[in-house]
């Protein structure tokens, strides 16, 4: 029997928010910024922060936007100083280039919505800044491995009904081809088990891509002796996967991280890092300059060709 996927709209405990509801491809928190039809109203002050460019993968499922287009909002309540968007690699809109476009020259920081290295992020990511003249714009890492997603997991297994130390976990991701986005599945796996501390283990299993998947895991567990094991769905939102998750004999299933305030933070805290490198990676070019300026000579490689030439006609 498949166990129930407790959905994320349940009302939870404090910081462990669900989804909203609603339906629609667009994205909710982009409309609340300015018109893209208007260039003038993109102009910002120069002292406003830089737009937080959320980048989510792209879902069919209405509820699955819907989820996404909750947690931005529940990032602009963290952070109401902040301009913050989304837009979408695929199945989705805006797209990635049509939210570059429409951000007309303000500085942004780019915060993928997306759990591990990959494919996008090595490669479709920096070439949509590329191909869009922008590939001075700072890019996020992934948002996990990290500590807060590991404690948002673990809220979400003890809202499903898990009781500490039932029995071993399986960790159920998207999956890639990509081994470094299965690495990084494999590292938030030791995370949460370092997390729930009861003594059980962790397992990684992959919904696509790669193996275990979540059946296979379930079912070596038990056929281990495990009767009781529960899925953590290590997914950002319902859809296809989710629905997948939810379909093993576990006895437990969470729900995906959804809008739990620790995925807020999270994205926040991305924006923060990012940006302070781009400041840092700034500071110390106009420092370069300004040093270049104060010593032409070595600024100067003509300079110090004809300075060169001199001494050797002096000879």
């Amino acid at each position: 029997m498949a166990a129930r996927l407790h959905p994320a709209t349940a009302p939870g405990r404090s910081g462990r928010s669900g989804s909203a509801g609603g339906s629609g491809s667009g994205c909710a928190v982009c409309a609340a910024g300015p018109s893209v039809a208007d260039p003038a109203e993109q102009r910002a002050p120069a002292d406003e922060p830089p737009v937080l460019l959320a980048v989510a993968h792209g879902s069919r499922s209405a509820e699955g936007i819907a989820t996404g287009r909750a947690l931005l909002g529940r990032v602009r309540e963290l952070r109401p100083e902040l301009d913050v968007r989304c837009c979408f690699l695929d199945l989705a809109r805006p797209s990635l280039p049509e939210a570059l476009d429409a951000l007309r020259g303000r500085p942004a920081v780019l915060v993928p919505l997306l759990l591990g290295a990959g494919y996008h992020l090595r490669v479709d990511l920096p070439g949509a800044l590329a191909a869009a003249g922008l590939a001075h714009l700072p890019l996020a890492p992934a948002l996990g491995p990290h500590p807060l997603l590991a404690a948002a997991l673990a809220d979400r297994l003890t809202d499903s009904g898990r009781p500490a130390g039932a029995g071993p976990v399986v960790l159920a991701a998207a999956g890639s081809s990509d081994p470094a986005a299965n690495a990084d599945t494999a590292q938030m796996a030791r995370m949460l088990a370092d997390r729930l501390a009861d003594g059980r283990p962790v397992v990684p299993a992959y919904l696509s891509a790669a193996h275990p998947t979540p059946q296979q895991a379930v079912t070596a567990l038990h056929a281990a002796g495990h009767r009781h094991i529960a899925v953590a769905t290590y997914l950002l939102a319902p859809g296809f996967f989710a629905t997948r998750a939810a379909a093993t004999p576990a006895r437990w299933t969470g729900a995906p991280l959804g809008t739990h305030d620790g995925l807020a933070r999270l994205v926040a805290e991305r924006y923060d890092r990012a940006r302070a490198g781009q400041a840092l990676s700034d500071r110390a070019l106009s420092d370069r300059s300004g040093n270049d300026r104060a010593r032409p000579d070595r600024a100067r490689p003509d300079r110090i060709h004809a300075d060169r030439s001199a001494l050797a006609g002096a000879g």
